[in-house]
């Protein structure tokens, strides 16, 4: 089968930063689908990855969103069948989506939104899948409740902040302030309906004392050790922080006098460790995938690139890598 990867970590300008070869279709286990790919994206951890970590050996394939369908079950298979239309993230330990086929466990696949096909389907899984564990699992906000309280975004028009704020406003009672700093960034951050958005450029602290908010809970998507002394001025004593991104230090000691919780959102945990509830992830993907349908989520995707080349992945890469990503950049399967 077709598949894309590389051989040494490094930047995406050279000549051979992704390559297209012929790998080994995959070994399906008891508890996985086989599935043809139609649609991926990119993702921060993809230029993670690529940049920084080379391969032991051989060509890496990486890629951790896909649509498709599912050509192949596992003996021990009970929620698929062969034909089912799925959307997924994927394992961080496994062989990733940018290939013409792929395996992966069952119980972290879901349900295709019907409404959407299978490019703009590929941009919902991994953002989804962090901002909802973000929000009702690392914050610990409780659906139908949060009213009177507040929550900050800072990264508001990246993947995972397009979808937290949207969950926020649509399963949670809390305002919603977000960051942005250019006009187009300001613009999108509210269509996905936050209730403020300041700059993140600018004193977080004072913006919101003009806005008289004090939040409960930070989500800290971006520049998290840059903005951390603000976020423990700004926030309520026994609020809550989260993060995604990787500071190389963080001294949260200040935060004991506010008795405040910290705590990591790493979306690959429950599938790198075989957790006991790992389906935890099918069900909110099915629960995404009916409110994607019904309209009561938008669709994230900003730029559909085209079918999987070297040349589109690269380009995908690029603009990654860029830091003014709004929303998902998208492509389709191999032609």
């Amino acid at each position: 089968m077709k598949a894309i990867g590389y051989r040494q970590a490094g930047p995406i300008t050279a000549a051979d930063s992704l390559i297209e070869f012929q790998a080994e279709m995959p070994e399906v286990g008891p508890r996985d689908l086989l599935v043809e790919v139609r649609g991926i994206s990119v993702n921060p951890v993809d230029v993670k990855v690529r940049s920084g970590v080379s391969p032991e050996s051989g060509t890496k394939v990486i890629g951790y969103d896909a649509a498709g369908v599912v050509t192949q079950i596992g003996s021990d298979v009970t929620m698929f069948q062969v034909g089912d239309e799925v959307f997924y993230a994927g394992d961080i330990t496994r062989p990733g989506t940018n290939a013409e086929y792929h395996a992966v466990d069952e119980r972290i696949v879901g349900k295709k939104p019907a409404k959407l096909d299978f490019a703009k389907a590929a941009g919902i899984p991994l953002t989804s899948i962090t901002a909802w564990e973000l929000l009702f699992e690392s914050l610990g906000v409780k659906e139908g409740e949060g009213a009177g309280q507040s929550l900050l975004v800072i990264g508001g028009a990246g993947g995972v902040g397009s979808i937290l704020i949207q969950l926020a406003k649509k399963l949670t009672g809390l305002t919603v302030v977000a960051t942005a700093s250019r006009p187009e960034t300001i613009e999108w951050t509210e269509k996905m309906g936050a209730d403020h958005v300041i700059n993140h450029r600018e004193s977080l602290v004072d913006q919101l004392k003009a806005l008289d908010l004090q939040p409960r809970y930070v989500a800290a998507l971006t520049g998290t050790a840059g903005h951390f002394p603000a976020i423990l001025e700004l926030i309520q004593p026994r609020g809550h922080v989260a993060f995604i991104d990787d500071p190389e230090t963080l001294d949260i000691k200040p935060g004991k006098t506010k008795a405040l919780s910290f705590a990591w959102e790493f979306m690959f945990a429950r599938s790198m460790f075989q957790t006991d509830d790992m389906d935890y992830q099918h069900n909110l993907l099915n629960r995404v995938s009916k409110m994607l349908d019904t309209g009561t989520l938008t669709c994230t995707v900003t730029n559909h690139l085209g079918p999987i080349s070297v040349d589109t992945l690269k380009d995908a890469h690029a603009r990654q890598e860029s830091g003014r990503a709004i929303g998902k950049n998208v492509l389709g399967g191999f032609h």
